[in-house]
């Protein structure tokens, strides 16, 4: 049976851009792209509250193959990163072989004729040879379960969904979450607003920004002076690597481990002027348990008579504003939900209904066995199918690696395919097993595994207790994706 696409790439985000581009580099050119939304560009096609910008320097965030020297800032504002995905759409022919608006519900592997069948929301289905899951883990909007939210009177809305027709002018604002977004909107929106609420449960660690605008001549030089690129990717990537991969994964063996903690504490001292308020501030896990945040602003802004920090436990929603554990009913006009989104839960790992071989389910398969694939990528029991930022994928460097790293893994099982003839590729629960344990067996160095983690509240951690990392240096990663033995995989013909 003749499939309607050779691929399916779900999703049309970074990731998915990244593995059409890639496949198409490589010479796969029968491919579609499936997206959700009305357009490109993933988070940074949803997510244009404002102050959103990128949390690494630009210059890690972007493709290896196509760098650009045009970025405002050393970490680029979110409207910059939209139209990076715009343009490298257009500029290599990817938007021809996407299909927007189609929310992908289901895919279903056919043992017979080693093909999936995709079904959208809409009742559009297609057939596909290989699917490459791109959907990401930071797409689905969590909603915090506080009582009494759908009878408040004002208006609700998530940092994830901004609404720019809310004038914010005037109005009692109240931010539910101190995460990576909070840090960004919080600042961005207090000299607007009448009075800023802010409501945390836990303090982030925030860190120093080393931002500045990069005027035109480093931007002339960047474009015309000979490895001024790659200079500066070289740099960033190494500030990217020592921030978190080193740090995080390799934690014990580490004698600076604490060096950024006081980095963190020094900043706090300099930032909040209230010794009260920057004690409430002030992390009580160690860095790294959770997901950090770069600022120059954030923590200055509780320095201002318009701004609350209110960290008594809420209670419920009113109809006009929100009550607290003590008592305490806090007016508000606007409620923003900076409460994150859904990571290792069900609903969002997968994304969808994934059902293969022998009609086995995926999120099941995970419910049951824990959290797991081979390099991130491939999961016994579910052939033909390849994801970008699957468990123990993601090792915390630049994502753009972790898209190249990836994709360069799912191309190389293809290009055996192709070679072999092979319908279906699966990997082998040995090497699946394999490389599970490895990934176990390191975590007795991972920042993740300290006591003091138990505090974090970290969306890092799934049911299990587990921390779906990668712990590997990012060259190893991209050179096990490139050389792993090709053993690990079964390739067959069906036909």
């Amino acid at each position: 049976m003749t499939p309607d696409h050779e691929i399916a790439i779900i999703g049309g985000g970074f990731s998915g851009i990244g593995a059409a581009i890639l496949l198409h580099k490589a010479g796969f050119e029968d491919f579609l792209m499936l997206e959700e939304g009305d357009g490109v560009g993933g988070a940074w096609h949803w997510n244009t509250y404002p102050g959103v910008a990128v949390d690494i320097p630009s210059f890690s965030y972007q493709f290896s193959f196509e760098q650009i020297s045009g970025w405002s800032r050393v970490y680029a504002p979110g409207r910059e990163l939209k139209a990076y995905a715009d343009y490298c759409v257009d500029k290599y022919d990817i938007r021809r072989r996407t299909r927007l608006g189609s929310k992908v519900v289901s895919a279903a592997f056919d043992d017979e004729t080693h093909l999936w069948r995709l079904e959208t929301a809409d009742g559009w289905s297609m057939t596909a040879r290989f699917v490459v899951g791109a959907t990401g883990v930071l797409t689905q909007p969590k909603p915090p379960d506080i009582a009494g939210i759908d009878g408040f009177r004002g208006t609700v809305m998530h940092t994830a969904r901004w609404d720019h027709s809310v004038d914010l002018r005037g109005k009692r604002v109240a931010v539910v979450g101190t995460g990576a977004s909070a840090v960004q909107v919080i600042p961005s929106i207090a000299p607007e607003a009448g009075h800023l609420t802010v409501f945390q449960r836990t303090p982030i660690w925030c860190l120093p920004k080393p931002d500045a605008v990069l005027p035109r001549p480093a931007r002339l030089a960047l474009r015309r002076l000979p490895g001024a690129k790659l200079v500066s990717r070289l740099a960033s990537q190494a500030l990217v690597e020592v921030t978190f991969p080193l740090a995080a994964h390799f934690h014990n063996l580490l004698p600076t481990a604490g060096a950024g903690e006081r980095i963190g504490r020094a900043h706090l001292r300099r930032a909040v002027k209230d010794p009260v308020t920057r004690k409430k501030l002030t992390p009580r896990y160690a860095l790294g348990c959770k997901r950090p945040s770069f600022s120059n602003e954030y923590l200055q802004t509780f320095n201002r008579d318009d701004v609350t920090l209110e960290t008594t436990g809420i209670d419920a929603i009113t109809e006009s504003g929100v009550r607290t554990a003590d008592g305490t009913e806090h007016p508000a006009d606007v409620l923003v939900l900076a409460t994150g989104f859904k990571v290792f839960e069900k609903g969002n790992m997968p994304a969808f209904t994934v059902r293969g071989a022998g009609g086995a389910d995926l999120e099941k398969f995970w419910a049951e066995n824990r959290f797991q694939a081979y390099q991130g990528v491939s999961v016994p029991g579910f052939p033909n199918f390849f994801t970008i930022l699957g468990p123990y994928g993601y090792n915390g460097s630049s994502y753009f690696n972790l898209i190249e790293t990836q994709t360069a893994h799912i191309i190389r099982c293809l290009r055996n395919a192709r070679k072999t003839g092979a319908t279906r590729v699966e990997v082998t629960s040995e090497a699946n097993d394999r490389y599970f344990r490895s990934m176990l067996e390191r975590r007795k160095h991972q920042v993740f595994f300290q006591d003091s983690c138990s505090l974090a509240n970290s969306y890092y951690f799934d049911a299990n207790g587990d921390v779906p990392f990668r712990a590997s240096p990012t060259l190893e990663t991209m050179v096990t994706s490139r050389f792993f033995d090709l053993d690990d995989y079964a390739f067959a013909d069906g036909r």
